[in-house]
C-alpha cells in the first residue's frame, strides 16, 4: 500500500509539472547565458552611471557646460568607444534568446506559454514604471516589456528569418534620425533653437538640472516622471521600439544558431570576435573623429554621428559575445581569479534584475539630495571609481547571496507574480551542502 501511495505520488508530480509552469531550476540554467549576462549588467553600469552623476544633457554631449580635456577626454573616450550601447545590446538580444528558451521548454512539455509570457512582461512593465518614475527615469524594463509582448510572436520563426526581420528594424530606427537630419534645414528657427539648446543648454538650466536632483525626493519627482514619461512615450517610438525589437529578435536567431550556449567551434567565436571587433572599432572611431571635425555641433552630432556607433556598437557587442563564449569553452576548469571571475559573473546574470535595481539604489543614494547628494560633483574618471566598487559589492555579494537562496529578491517577486504562487526562496539543505 506504501508502495501503491508512493507510486501515485510520484505520478501525481509528473502530471502537475507536466501542465504547470514552475521556474528552470539550477540545473537546467544555461551557464554562458548567466556569464554574458553578469557580464553585460555589469558593463552597463558605466554609461548608465554618467546620467545618474552627470547632468542629463552630458550623457549624450560630453562638451556640454564646458570643454572636457585632459584625462577626463579619455575616460569618456574609452567609455564611448568600449561600453556606450555595447552592453545594453548584448542585454538586448539576451531578453530575446530568454524568451525563446521559455517557449522551447514550455512546448516541448506541452505546455501553452503565452499566458505566463504574458504575465511575466506585464509584471516586468509595472516593476519598470515604479522605477522610472518613483527612483531614476534612464530606466530600460519599460521598454523591454513593452517590446517583448511584441517579439514574442515571431519567436517560432527560424533564425534565418529573424536575423533579417531583425536587421530592418534596426534600419527603421536609423533611418528615423537620418531623415531627421535631412530635414533640419525645412524646419523653422525656432525648432532648430530649442533643439540646440537641448544639446547645449544654458548656465541657467544646467544649474536647475543641479539643484533638482540635489533636492529631496519630492523635490526631484516632476523631473524625473517627465523625463521617464518621454522616454516611454517618443523616445520609445523613435528609437527604442526598433533598436531593442531588432536586437531581441536577432538575440533569438541567435539562440537558436547554438551561438548563446558556447556550441560553436573555437574558430567561429575567435573569427567573430577578431572581425566584429575590428568593423565595429572602425565604425565608433570614423564617428569619433566626426564629432571633433565637426566641433560637436548639434546639427551634425544629434542625429547623423551617432550612427557610427548606433551600428558599430552592435558588431563590438558580438564581439563581446565571442569573447564570453571563449572563456566559457575553454575556461570550464579554470583555477584561481579566472574561476573566481566565471562564477561570479554567473552569479551576478542569474541576479540582473535585483543588481540592475541595485545600480539605481546605491547610486542615487550616493547622488541625489536624499542621499549624499553628490550630484555634479564627480568628474568622470571619479565615476569609475563609483562602477568599481559597485561591480566588487556584486562580485561578491551574488555568490553569496546564492549559496543561501534560490533567486535574487528581485527575481523571486517576479517569478511569484507571474507563476501566481509564492516561490520558495531558501535553498534546501541538500542544495546547500552541495553548493559548498
Amino acid at each position: 500500500m506504501a508502495n501503491d501511495s508512493r507510486a501515485d505520488s510520484q505520478q501525481e508530480a509528473i502530471r502537475v509539472s507536466a501542465t504547470e509552469h514552475v521556474p528552470v531550476a539550477s540545473s537546467e540554467r544555461i551557464g554562458s547565458i548567466d556569464v554574458l549576462r553578469g557580464f553585460a549588467l555589469l558593463g552597463i553600469l558605466v554609461m548608465n552611471v554618467q546620467s545618474f552623476g552627470l547632468i542629463d544633457v552630458k550623457y549624450l554631449n560630453p562638451m556640454a557646460a564646458g570643454e572636457l580635456t585632459g584625462l577626463s577626454y579619455y575616460c569618456w573616450l574609452f567609455t564611448y568607444v568600449f561600453f556606450d550601447l555595447k552592453f545594453m545590446s548584448i542585454f538586448s538580444m539576451l531578453f530575446g534568446a530568454g524568451i525563446v528558451l521559455m517557449w522551447e521548454r514550455a512546448k516541448a512539455d506541452g505546455r501553452k506559454f503565452i499566458g505566463l509570457h504574458y504575465r511575466r512582461m506585464l509584471w516586468l512593465l509595472l516593476i519598470g514604471l515604479m522605477h522610472a518614475h518613483l527612483l531614476w527615469h534612464g530606466d530600460i524594463l519599460v521598454p523591454y516589456a513593452m517590446c517583448g509582448m511584441m517579439v514574442y510572436w515571431l519567436c517560432g520563426l527560424r533564425a534565418r528569418w529573424l536575423i533579417p526581420i531583425g536587421v530592418v528594424l534596426l534600419m527603421v530606427g536609423s533611418g528615423l534620425s537620418l531623415l531627421t537630419h535631412v530635414s533640419l534645414p525645412y524646419m523653422s528657427e525656432a525648432d532648430l533653437a530649442e533643439m540646440a539648446q537641448d544639446w547645449s543648454p544654458t548656465t541657467e538650466q544646467i544649474e536647475e538640472n543641479l539643484a533638482v536632483y540635489r533636492g529631496s525626493w519630492l523635490e526631484q519627482m516632476p523631473h524625473r516622471s517627465m523625463a521617464a514619461l518621454f522616454m516611454e512615450t517618443f523616445l520609445f517610438l523613435f528609437l527604442f521600439v526598433w533598436r531593442i525589437s531588432g536586437l531581441m529578435l536577432i538575440g533569438m536567431a541567435m539562440f537558436k544558431s547554438g551561438v548563446f550556449n558556447a556550441s560553436k567551434s573555437n574558430r567561429f567565436y575567435t573569427i567573430g570576435f577578431v572581425v566584429s571587433g575590428v568593423v565595429g572599432l572602425a565604425l565608433v572611431g570614423i564617428g569619433v573623429q566626426g564629432f571633433t571635425a565637426n566641433d560637436w555641433s548639434f546639427e551634425y552630432s544629434f542625429f547623423l554621428g551617432n550612427q557610427y556607433n548606433y551600428w558599430g556598437s552592435v558588431s563590438i557587442a558580438f564581439a563581446y559575445i565571442c569573447m564570453v563564449m571563449l572563456m566559457c569553452k575553454n575556461c570550464l576548469r579554470a583555477t584561481g581569479w579566472m574561476s573566481w571571475l566565471q562564477k561570479s559573473l554567473a552569479a551576478v546574470g542569474q541576479m540582473a534584475l535585483t543588481n540592475y535595481l541595485i545600480h539605481t539604489i546605491i547610486c542615487t543614494t550616493i547622488f541625489y539630495g536624499h542621499g549624499l547628494g553628490w550630484f555634479g560633483y564627480l568628474n568622470r574618471i571619479q565615476l569609475m571609481g563609483i562602477v568599481l566598487f559597485v561591480w566588487l559589492i556584486q562580485l561578491v555579494g551574488s555568490p553569496i547571496w546564492l549559496k543561501h537562496f534560490r533567486f535574487g529578491p528581485f527575481e523571486w517577486l517576479w517569478r511569484s507574480l507571474s507563476y501566481w504562487k509564492w516561490q520558495t526562496m531558501k535553498k534546501a539543505s541538500s542544495q546547500l551542502r552541495s553548493s559548498t
